[in-house]
């Protein structure tokens, strides 16, 4: 369905705000969810009719993307999905897994009883799209528990250094969950238990520790989804 657009009176620039806001959601949501291959250009007037909105806002929300790392944009020639090497990927996973260690070790100096108990909540939530097989839903909460983490550790710096590198793997992040299918699935909901158990007890290095291995065990299942998709797409020898 179009996205509505926004009405006219006083609170116009609020309305047009959110729906920028909506388009933006969306449209990264396509793109992480693989909708547009590796390499790919973006189809923008595709992606017009589907939003139901103009250019100039797709280009807006398309600006934001690129600087998330999530496309490129190509000077007059539109943009293109981000494309990752293998070696890409085991750089940035490491950087990631890093940033969460740090991020773990701080938040058990800092964290509130009331943080622990919203990200439990989004824990359980997350479990709930896990039993009902919803990955997207599922990826979305999982995210937010990872964010909160690292929002917890208090250190502006870190947060920010995190949201820069994040986009630029939200994408295979997203695709890593479907290596190995339902095994890496229910491996990642055992690892996010013992994330969860040791955030309550408020054990540093514990959880820094579990952090650092759950980012690892990520990137390894990102790199054989990406060897399988490959795989898939490379050209066949002809047979005589």
């Amino acid at each position: 369905m179009p996205i509505a657009r926004p009405a006219t009176g006083n609170d116009a620039d609020r309305q047009e705000t959110s729906l920028h806001g909506e388009i933006l959601l969306r449209l990264r949501d396509y793109v992480v969810e693989g909708n547009i291959p590796d390499g790919a250009r973006v189809p923008e007037r595709q992606l017009c009719e589907m939003l139901g909105i103009s250019r100039t806002p797709l280009r807006e929300a398309l600006k934001v993307l690129a600087a998330e790392g999530l496309i490129e944009l190509l000077p007059n020639r539109g943009a293109r999905v981000r494309q990752l090497s293998e070696r890409d990927l085991e750089e940035l996973f490491d950087v990631m897994a890093g940033l969460e260690s740090l991020a773990g070790r701080l938040a058990c100096e800092a964290i509130t009883d009331e943080e622990i108990a919203a990200i439990e909540r989004l824990h359980y939530k997350m479990y709930g799209h896990y039993l009902n097989s919803d990955m997207h839903n599922y990826f979305q909460v999982n995210q937010r528990i990872h964010e909160s983490i690292v929002a917890a550790a208090r250190n502006e710096t870190l947060r920010a250094t995190y949201a820069s590198f994040a986009g630029r793997i939200r994408r295979v992040r997203y695709s890593a969950n479907f290596a190995r299918k339902r095994q890496r699935w229910g491996e990642a909901m055992r690892e996010h238990e013992a994330i969860l158990d040791a955030l309550r007890r408020r054990a540093p290095s514990e959880l820094s520790d579990i952090l650092f291995q759950h980012l690892r065990n990520k990137r390894s299942a990102a790199i054989e989804h990406l060897a399988t998709v490959r795989d898939t797409n490379a050209p066949t020898a002809a047979t005589g």
